[in-house]
């Protein structure tokens, strides 16, 4: 038993009227204790639980983040310089409606803007479809990349995706926990804001309920980031909505900006795309790609047009969302797809056998 754990454990679970928030530095520690296995089982289930219910301070959040900074992935920055997008989309996945994050970051990186996403396998409590299994339907496995390895890709093809059983196993190590508590821990809001590039770049945070919003803002503040959009997107991701305006603060060197966005303005308002297996995604995937239109078209000119107004690669809305159809239908976006999948083919570096042999 970790008894440095326990008294942090202590000032988080001792009730309504005496339970206290950790500091900065408290909350690091309670991480890096948690992460590294010294907490016990029990001790982690329990802080996990005190902590959801009494909710995280954005100080708190803060020493979370620091502690993913110390012991997690970085990679290193892109010899361009250029900012990276890093999009920040609830690592438990999507149920409901299709997600057309992959789809952006090929469109973006078609574009010239570098797009770094981050995730892990099937995770409870939603047991959505996650980004990796996306990427596998379209031909892209990022398991078994090292690190190493996924800095060279990463380079090469502008896109990238930290897997977390690979690249954070620390990280991973607490998945089982949300498995046998049933519920999401503060953890899971941290993956949200975590950033794992270590060059200059924008985020997208992506969230439901308005409090988050309000705590996530606060903790990317005590960090000193202040290069940051909020979505309120469809699930909690990146994705804007087509069924309802979209909620969205652009935060710009201690400035904030609230947009209202309403895609029937543009000729994209719409039902959302129902999400049905994975193979149907696919297949709906690889018709926009191959410039046909199809279902998920829309929302990937929406979403990405607003991803290229953002990352300054469009003057306005209306001109991002003309250049991702010009993207999209001239072939633009399915040649980056296929020059990524090319570099599996060329390089031993993206066989799993052989990164193993690396370890």
């Amino acid at each position: 038993m970790s008894e440095a754990f326990r008294n942090l454990l202590k000032q988080v679970g001792s009730g309504t009227h005496t339970s206290e928030a950790l500091t900065r530095d408290e909350a690091a520690q309670a991480t890096e204790l948690m992460l590294r296995q010294v907490a016990t089982p029990a001790q982690i289930g329990a802080f996990m639980i005190a902590h959801r219910i009494r909710r995280p301070s954005a100080e708190e959040m803060a020493g979370l983040l620091d502690a993913y900074e110390t012991l997690g992935p970085s990679l290193p920055p892109l010899a361009s310089g250029q900012p990276v997008l890093v999009l920040g989309n609830p690592f438990d996945g999507r149920s409901r409606t299709a997600p057309v994050a992959p789809l952006i970051a090929l469109l973006l990186s078609a574009a010239g803007c570098p797009v770094l996403m981050h995730g892990g396998r099937t995770m409870p409590t939603k047991y959505g479809v996650p980004l990796v299994d996306l990427w596998q339907s379209l031909g892209v496995d990022w398991t078994g990349l090292s690190l190493e390895a996924l800095g060279q890709v990463f380079a090469r093809a502008q896109v990238g995706l930290v897997y977390l059983p690979r690249h954070f196993p620390l990280a991973e190590g607490l998945t089982q926990y949300r498995e046998e508590l049933g519920k999401r821990p503060p953890l899971a809001t941290l993956e949200l804001v975590w950033n794992a590039y270590g060059g200059r770049s924008r985020l997208a945070v992506g969230y439901v309920h308005p409090p988050t919003e309000e705590r996530l803002m606060g903790t990317l503040a005590l960090r000193g980031c202040d290069d940051f959009i909020m979505v309120k997107g469809l699930e909690g991701s990146c994705d804007l909505p087509r069924d309802r305006t979209a909620i969205i603060s652009v935060h710009r060197q201690g400035s904030a900006t609230r947009l209202l966005l309403h895609p029937q303005d543009y000729g994209l308002g719409g039902k959302e795309v129902a999400y049905g297996t994975l193979a149907d995604w696919a297949a709906q995937a690889q018709t926009c790609l191959a410039g046909e239109s199809g279902e998920l078209e829309p929302a990937l000119l929406w979403s990405g047009g607003f991803y290229l107004w953002q990352m300054e690669l469009a003057p306005s809305l209306e001109a991002g969302i003309d250049r991702a159809k010009t993207l999209v239908r001239s072939g633009a976006v399915q040649a980056q797809l296929e020059s990524l999948i090319q570099i599996w083919a060329d390089d031993q570096s993206c066989h799993p056998e052989a990164v193993t042999l690396n370890l």
